[in-house]
């Protein structure tokens, strides 16, 4: 098995609650500077612009890093909490 980062994250699982994210994008006109980085930097990909120029977020694929909860902790963007137990990702390599 190859040592990249990219081939160990794909061995996470994630196990999503139906209508409940644990992460929301709180409904905005025109996003902070912030709020756009996490279309970036978010290393699992969650976050992406709709047409409209608006942040959107799949928390389907968080590994619960807290990257968003850091970068748009002025803003107030975005509402994090913890998924309920039993959901959310399980990892394999610690």
């Amino acid at each position: 098995m190859s040592d990249r980062v990219e081939n160990r994250l794909f061995q996470n699982r994630y196990v999503v609650d139906v209508g409940r994210p644990h992460i929301t994008v709180k409904p905005h006109v025109n996003p902070s500077n912030a709020l756009v980085a996490m279309t970036r930097v978010c290393p699992a990909g969650c976050y992406s612009r709709n047409e409209q120029g608006q942040v959107e977020i799949v928390a389907d694929g968080c590994m619960e890093c807290g990257t968003c909860r850091v970068v748009c902790a002025q803003t107030g963007e975005i509402e994090w909490s913890y998924p309920r137990g039993g959901f959310g990702v399980l990892f394999k390599f610690g």
